[in-house]
């Protein structure tokens, strides 16, 4: 399937079923916060079709669980502030 931009696609995704908020994290007693977005979906197409439109923009992401893909990385959560922003 070809895509001219697939930004519009991706931004509906994560308005409809997705969620950008602040992960916490603690390693060796250290507390860390940072911005994630999480993508949840019960379809395996849907999840897949998430996962390809990141990639074809280059934004790293990975899947952290059997309904859900994360992406976490910094400049990947800035790429996605980037036109995604706040759901109304």
């Amino acid at each position: 399937m070809a895509l001219s931009d697939p930004r519009p696609l991706l931004r509906g995704l994560f308005h409809s079923d997705g969620w950008r908020g602040t992960n916490f994290a603690t390693n060796h007693g250290r507390r860390y916060e940072y911005p994630r977005y999480l993508f949840s979906n019960r379809s395996e197409d849907i999840l897949g079709i998430c996962g390809w439109a990141l990639d074809l923009l280059d934004i790293a992401w990975r899947r952290n669980n059997t309904n859900s893909l994360s992406v976490a990385r910094r400049d990947a959560v800035a790429r996605l502030d980037e036109f995604v922003g706040p759901k109304y």
